[in-house]
């Protein structure tokens, strides 16, 4: 009787024994498959992280022409700007559009912004406000003629202004930040090195499209400046934005 109970109970813990490693063994392959999961998960997110670009600020910079359109080279400059999909600020002489409506209304076209540069380049001085006033409506009537856009802003030649004509003629004046001098010398690398050692974010670059060599300087400062991560924009974004 005594042996046939520890025989029961010999069968009993083996029984036992037996359901015990095979509930360790089914939660080893649990803890294996979760293991294996972790694994392909961080992989995954480290691939997506990997193939997700990292989002920069833009640093927003404009280009700004004086004193054209140019017969030859302003076409050449424009067919450049429409190449890099670039907008930029024109400033216009009024007898310049005069003499080549068709380039300014390319311009506008185009997206570009247009601005007032007076008729005939005049510097204001007292003795010639009248004078400089009526230059400045007669090239706004020429250009939205042309364009049948208003003209709002102006670079008066020089940088001669008086702040009267703004409230006026309802004009904003547009200076500079940069100026390479680009009228001084026919050296395309010095002109984009004048440009490159002081560009940063928000300037306003000072160029003339009436230059062979500075529309090659300006495509090339484009393209050096579009891969440090600056975007081009016209002037009313800088200001008014």
């Amino acid at each position: 009787m005594l042996s046939h109970k520890l025989k029961e109970r010999n069968a009993g813990a083996e029984h036992m024994n037996a359901r015990k490693w095979i509930f360790l063994l089914f939660m080893g392959c649990l803890l294996l498959l979760a293991g294996l999961y972790h694994i392909q998960a961080s992989a995954a997110v480290r691939t997506e992280t990997a193939q997700t670009p990292v989002m920069r600020e833009e640093k927003k910079i404009a280009l700004t022409f004086d004193d054209g359109p140019h017969p030859v080279y302003t076409e050449l400059l424009l067919d450049g700007l429409k190449q890099r999909n670039v907008k930029v600020t024109f400033f216009i002489l009024g007898e310049q559009a005069e003499n080549y409506p068709e380039i300014v209304k390319r311009i506008g076209e185009e997206g570009h912004l247009i601005g007032n540069r007076t008729y005939s380049h005049l510097q204001y001085s007292p003795s010639r406000e009248v004078e400089f006033g009526e230059e400045l409506v007669k090239t706004n009537e020429i250009l939205k003629d042309i364009t049948g856009q208003d003209v709002m802003f102006v670079r008066p030649p020089y940088g001669s202004w008086n702040k009267k004509y703004e409230t006026q003629l309802n004009m904003f004046p547009v200076l500079w930040t940069i100026d390479p001098l680009d009228w001084t010398t026919s050296n395309v690398s010095k002109v984009v090195r004048g440009v490159l050692a002081k560009a940063s974010e928000n300037d306003i670059i000072l160029m003339h499209d009436c230059y062979q060599s500075t529309v090659t300087a300006a495509l090339e400062v484009i393209d050096t400046l579009q891969k440090e991560g600056f975007v081009f924009v016209t002037v009313d974004e800088l200001l008014f934005d």
